[in-house]
């Protein structure tokens, strides 16, 4: 069974990456931890609860670990994910309740008791899995795999002409997470999954239209550029109805800022890598960020010749199947969807 320790923001992407995971037979939610990014660390525990149960997850340990980045102060994207994180979907107040461990022992102890079993998945800002590798240095011997989404290389970024949002809010964390990895084995190193091709995974319209077909709806689901901006779903199925709230404001969102009326589904994107779902080709490189320019803060730059003299801390992702992802995100979730009604 595939088991995964998640470090999520939650976040409209994230959102639609953790439901893809829940509609996959047999996935094991081994702990899924808030990093804040997106909103601040207690808005991403309460939208990670009641998006698992929302799907039928009811309970998985969601914790909380840092609410700062390492060194510099939080900024977080109500303009993109709205104030709550979760676009224009309001999610049912979750019956559990958000564990009162910290994030990072929780990641340490699970690692130690699993050797080589579990997949890590971070689609967050990368303060909590700084923090665990500070404390636990042998995390990524005792890790199945990292994978990671942010960055950009050779790519514009979408916080800084040069910075993607994750590594944006935390350079430092970043920075040393990359740092912890030189010298380990090529297979152990993170699999990045960065704007360069995240940002081809383009959801549209149609594909919401085609996760409610999937999901048996009666009436078809439309989000169009010429409804009225906050137009609510009528759905009566609820993960229909929150997706398309969410993914709503998200297409309103990259329309604001001249992309069109789609999202760049990232964190779906990293979901589908660690869980060996989504076909991609990835590519060795030294990865370092810069943290303390001003002008460049957030950076992540990649050698892929060896110009540094350094070895490969990181795989980043080279190429990937948008038709391919989204025929199987539609057929995931709207089975999903089906399924509990």
């Amino acid at each position: 069974m595939p088991a995964y320790l998640l470090d999520v923001d939650t976040g409209i992407d994230d959102a639609l990456a953790v439901a893809y995971l829940a509609a996959l037979p047999d996935t094991e939610f081994v702990s899924v931890t808030a990093t804040p990014g997106n909103v601040d660390a207690d808005k991403v525990a309460r939208n990670t609860l009641a998006l698992l149960e929302l799907c039928g997850r009811r309970g998985v340990e969601v914790a909380v670990g840092a609410r700062q980045p390492l060194s510099i102060p939080l900024l977080t994207t109500p303009e993109t994910h709205g104030p709550q994180g979760i676009g224009h979907a309001v999610l049912p107040e979750p019956e559990g309740r958000v564990s009162p461990r910290h994030a990072v022992d929780l990641w340490i102890e699970h690692a130690k008791a699993r050797p080589g079993e579990l997949t890590a998945l971070i689609t967050a800002p990368l303060t909590n899995f700084a923090l665990a590798l500070r404390k636990a240095p042998d995390l990524p011997e005792l890790l199945a795999g990292v994978v990671i989404m942010g960055g950009c290389f050779y790519y514009q970024g979408n916080t800084t002409p040069t910075a993607e949002w994750n590594t944006h809010v935390d350079p430092h964390a970043a920075k040393e997470v990359y740092a912890a990895y030189r010298g380990r084995a090529m297979e152990k190193l993170p699999v990045v999954c960065s704007l360069d091709t995240t940002e081809r995974i383009e959801m549209r319209p149609e594909h919401v239209r085609q996760l409610a077909e999937a999901a048996g709806a009666a009436v078809p689901e439309l989000v169009l550029p010429d409804q009225p901006e906050g137009q609510r779903s009528t759905s009566d199925n609820g993960i229909i109805r929150h997706l398309s709230d969410a993914l709503r404001f998200y297409f309103e969102f990259h329309r604001r800022y001249d992309q069109g009326y789609l999202a760049h589904v990232h964190d779906f994107f990293a979901a589908g890598v660690a869980a060996g779902t989504l076909e991609y080709t990835a590519r060795p490189a030294t990865v370092d960020v810069e943290a303390e320019s001003p002008l460049f803060a957030g950076t992540t730059v990649a050698d892929f010749r060896g110009l540094w003299g350094i070895g490969p801390n990181a795989r980043i992702v080279s190429g990937n199947n948008p038709e391919q992802a989204f025929r199987e995100l539609v057929t995931a979730v709207g089975g999903l969807a089906a399924r509990l009604g």
